[in-house]
């Protein structure tokens, strides 16, 4: 791929200029497609290992001792993004997600083992791991993805982009509600597992169709998650904030929702299946406003309005809850967080990347989209895990609450991250057609 280094000076960032012979004269259509494929197999196979990972959680500690197992998720997030990060240094970006896809098959398989065999601690291993394997892949397909196509270009293919990969999400999910009481919550996760393999190969395929994005030269060298980039960039360090923002109104909703459903439903396979019911609908939904909102929504309608509505929808679902506390109200504000997620806010915020260069689509970006994303739910549970201690219990609405208070942020937030963003697609249009000139 042709590609040029510049500079932003207002916002402290570097640019990737890409050439404008149009996303097909350099990724053919079978790459796309391939990595789609990929995803759709890794976020099958990781429906198979999330459900029975939180019902056993749930069954074995209990819903009160989830905010430990975030933050052990986090923490291991970490350790997950900093081996990256150095495995793109020594291995590339190709043989780096083959590597890593592998390594969380072989992770799981060996979970599965010991929990079979009674093992406690594999319990809360597998919940801390699958915390982590799933957004350090996943964020992998991103950055290929916004590194073979134009602001432009993601507006169409984002949304269904996604759409093809919640297809394998939708199948994970209604195979846990249907089997789950039928073949055991165990056996979910063999098959979670194997499901990785598919996602593996495609993947591999996919880079060598479409090309391995590789550094510049002066980002050429020895390094890991890069922290100095976030140092130089504003721009960077407001994309971190709001993922932050995102996971807050995400955590709270789900640590809310996951304490409605211990006291409803208390058998642990039922559980299970109410959770792979639940998540194949936010799945369904999602793929519809994957594959026919979020392409209208962005290619018609200006970021400066769809990102700020996002989190209204949230603060209205949040009060909701606090009005009508119960398993369907709770429910309700999780299903709309993560069909919102999965879908309109993924294919807009993935766009705030493709400008930027190599080491911030592949380095920044997992740290922000992989750590951040974890951290902030850890954050979260260490600090309800403290008030646990303090206070013994903490009231329900607290959580409805926080996430209303998180969502009223992050409308603050991004307005001004989608202005800086304005400004430099209007920098690096300049910065082009000068050097055309």
């Amino acid at each position: 791929m042709k590609r040029e280094t510049l500079k932003n000076q207002k916002g402290g960032i570097k640019l990737t200029a890409k050439s404008s012979n149009g996303v097909f004269a350099n990724a053919p259509i079978a790459a796309m497609i391939t990595i789609a494929l990929a995803a759709a197999f890794l976020l099958c196979g990781y429906e198979l290992v999330r459900s029975p990972a939180k019902s056993f959680y749930i069954g074995v500690y209990g819903s009160d001792k989830i905010p430990y197992a975030m933050l052990g998720g986090a923490l291991l997030t970490l350790l997950f993004v900093y081996g990256y990060g150095w495995l793109i240094t020594l291995l590339g970006t190709r043989r780096t997600i083959f590597l890593t896809s592998l390594f969380s098959a072989a992770v799981i398989i060996f979970c599965y083992v010991a929990i079979r065999n009674g093992s406690r601690s594999a319990v809360a291993v597998l919940y801390v791991f699958r915390e982590a394997y799933i957004v350090v892949v996943l964020e992998q397909y991103w950055s290929f993805v916004n590194s073979i196509l134009h602001v432009e270009q993601a507006k169409k293919f984002n949304g269904p982009f996604t759409g093809i990969a919640s297809l394998g999400a939708i199948v994970g999910a209604l195979i846990v509600g249907r089997y789950a009481e039928l073949i055991g919550s165990e056996t979910l996760l063999l098959f979670g597992a194997v499901s990785i393999l598919p996602a593996a190969l495609f993947s591999d395929i996919s880079y060598r169709l479409g090309g391995e994005p590789a550094p510049s030269a002066d980002e050429r060298g020895l390094k890991s998650i890069a922290l100095s980039l976030f140092k130089d960039s504003s721009y960077l360090r407001r994309i971190g904030l709001l993922i932050i923002l995102t996971q807050l109104v995400s955590a709270t909703f789900g640590l809310r929702l996951w304490e409605l459903l211990e006291n409803s439903i208390v058998d642990t396979d039922a559980r299970t299946a109410y959770m792979g019911n639940l998540y194949a609908s936010i799945n369904i939904s999602a793929g519809v406003l994957q594959f026919v909102v979020a392409p209208i929504v962005l290619h018609y309608i200006a970021f400066k309005f769809i990102h700020p509505g996002i989190p209204i929808i949230h603060i209205g679902a949040a009060a909701l809850l606090i009005a009508r506390p119960s398993l369907f109200t709770g429910a309700l504000a999780y299903f709309l967080f993560k069909s919102f997620d999965y879908s309109i806010f993924r294919a807009s915020k993935e766009i705030f990347y493709i400008p930027l260069s190599f080491d911030c689509r592949y380095r920044a970006k997992e740290v922000i989209d992989s750590f951040g994303y974890r951290a902030s739910k850890g954050g979260v549970g260490g600090i309800l895990s403290l008030a646990n201690m303090i206070f013994k219990s903490i009231p329900g609405v607290t959580y409805a609450v926080v996430a209303m208070g998180s969502a009223f942020t992050w409308m603050l937030t991004v307005k001004n991250l989608v202005r800086q963003h304005d400004d430099m697609l209007e920098q690096d249009s300049t910065n082009s057609g000068e050097q055309e000139t």
